[in-house]
């Protein structure tokens, strides 16, 4: 399977885990000129910008060790141009969700909170 299809299928297992969670989705794959976050979520009044993270059971690093701090820096700026544009006013918190997969199928979601 192709990395883009990957992710895409780590991406929907990440958003169908955090409506579980009580999430309420707000955008996914939002753009700007610095970068693109996957998900942007909401629960008890924070914005979660959500970096998702998917690799095939049996890797030799965690999905979060790919998120260096140039990535987060990216994912950082991409965040102030989405609380500027829509002049959010919640707290925010940058997460990332490790999604492992067997295929297609899901092995095991980690969500890591305040993750950078």
């Amino acid at each position: 399977m192709n990395s883009s299809l990957l992710g895409a299928f780590g991406e929907q297992y990440a958003a169908r885990f955090l409506r579980g969670e009580g999430y309420e989705i707000w955008s996914a794959n939002y753009k700007t000129d610095t970068g693109e976050i996957d998900i942007i979520a909401q629960k008890d009044n924070i914005v979660c910008f959500v970096e998702v993270k998917t690799r095939q059971v049996g890797g030799m690093l965690p999905p979060a060790a790919a998120v260096d701090i140039k990535k987060q820096e990216n994912i950082k700026s991409s965040a102030a141009s989405y609380i500027n544009k829509f002049k959010i006013k919640n707290k925010v918190r940058y997460d990332i969700i490790e999604v492992l997969v067997n295929g297609t199928v899901l092995s095991e979601i980690n969500h890591i909170k305040n993750a950078f």
